[in-house]
């Protein structure tokens, strides 16, 4: 048990203060996107002095054995604070047989690490799920194609982008939403004219109440961010989503989606495999998008963790990779003893207790535990405990 330190990511899209609040500082005058604590080589947390993939490597027995035989000497989660002013891009997630042949591929074609056309960077797959911690905005899984086709009906837009929306009232399911999707993405030349239109009559609906309000409204969000970005019409084919505090989203493998904005913590398969969709300057690899990207019509529903103790609630997932339970005002001993764990304090303050002494765990504060290690935790605030997901 010794204390964990993560690491910033200054992404352009981040808030100004945002984790710098949760953790206890001082704004530094940067975006600050994402705070990472775990074991990934590109962005690893120190343990004092040491990254925490070293730790591990030096031993990787404190991973516990059923994670070694899943997924071998590394850890297998990625816990994040995530905080955002705007929009991400538009991205999914490989499953790991896609993030293992795809980055087997790269790697005999000779592509580098860093060179923009590379995509997979790991072999693993990026299966995640965000907590929110206020009131969080997102866009995720793809609408019903014929829902699709009356929002933009709704903005009097039917026949002006028929030529685009034609399929979703032609076609069913994922076929019409592939086909209408990727088109949307080629708006080119002087079919770009039609982002131009699409925004125009967005802001005459700004203010109608119900679904056409929100859509038109989202619109604009998304231009604010991407000014006359095809990307635009692509990601209005998705639903949107409000999460409230302490709501939850899982997002599997293939499932297109991007934050809006908000803030809430975020865990994930031990991986940086994204492939992007739109919204963005970076590469996109259209026919690696196809293979990976779940076009079928899907509202992923909201999650609320389920009580496993008093204090202690879990936020259930499919993932083996990893499990995520909120603590509060918690006297007990930390479960998961199985599993490596990730303790990280939002409010309040905790006391620690194991074998080898006690620790006291503040506000913004994180503690890494190895397997095996029995430890007491005692206090009042909120809390966040990751560990591996296997059964």
């Amino acid at each position: 048990m010794e204390f964990l330190t993560g690491t910033i990511q200054n992404y352009d899209w981040g808030t100004s203060d945002g984790i710098a609040d949760l953790l206890g500082r001082s704004p530094d005058g940067q975006p600050q996107a994402e705070y990472w604590l775990g074991a990934h080589p590109k962005s690893p947390s120190q343990v004092g002095d040491r990254p925490l993939d070293a730790v591990i490597a030096e031993d990787p027995a404190q991973l516990g054995e059923a994670s070694r035989q899943q997924f071998g000497d590394r850890l297998p989660y990625l816990m994040k604070i995530l905080s955002a002013e705007r929009a991400l891009s538009l991205q999914a997630h490989p499953s790991r047989a896609q993030a293992e042949e795809g980055y087997a591929r790269e790697e005999e074609q000779g592509i580098a690490a860093d060179a923009r056309e590379r995509t997979y960077k790991d072999s693993w797959p990026k299966p995640e799920m965000i907590v929110s911690l206020g009131e969080m905005h997102a866009l995720c899984g793809f609408r019903e194609p014929r829902a699709a086709a009356d929002l933009f009906g709704g903005l009097g837009l039917a026949d002006r982008l028929s030529t685009v929306l034609g399929p979703l009232t032609e076609r069913k399911g994922a076929a019409a939403l592939a086909e209408t999707f990727l088109d949307a993405l080629s708006l080119t030349g002087e079919r770009a004219g039609l982002i131009n239109e699409l925004l125009v009559a967005a802001v005459e609906h700004a203010q109608d109440r119900g679904p056409v309000g929100e859509f038109a409204r989202t619109a604009i969000e998304l231009d604010a961010s991407y000014p006359g970005d095809p990307g635009i019409l692509a990601a209005l084919l998705l639903n949107r989503v409000t999460l409230e505090q302490g709501q939850a989203i899982f997002l599997p493998a293939g499932n297109l989606h991007a934050y809006l904005r908000g803030t809430g913590v975020e865990i994930m398969a031990n991986s940086d495999n994204v492939l992007r969709g739109g919204l963005t300057s970076k590469h996109i690899d259209v026919a690696e998008l196809t293979k990976v990207v779940d076009f079928s019509p899907y509202a992923p529903p909201i999650l609320t963790p389920v009580e496993e103790a008093p204090g202690v609630r879990r936020y259930p997932t499919p993932a083996p990779e990893f499990a995520l339970r909120c603590l509060d005002d918690v006297e007990a001993a930390l479960p998961a003893e199985s599993s490596a764990r990730i303790l990280l304090v939002l409010d309040g303050s905790y006391t620690a207790t194991g074998a080898a002494g006690e620790l006291t765990v503040a506000k913004g504060q994180s503690i890494y535990l190895p397997a095996g290690e029995q430890v007491r935790l005692a206090g009042a605030g909120t809390a966040f405990l990751a560990a591996h997901g296997i059964n």
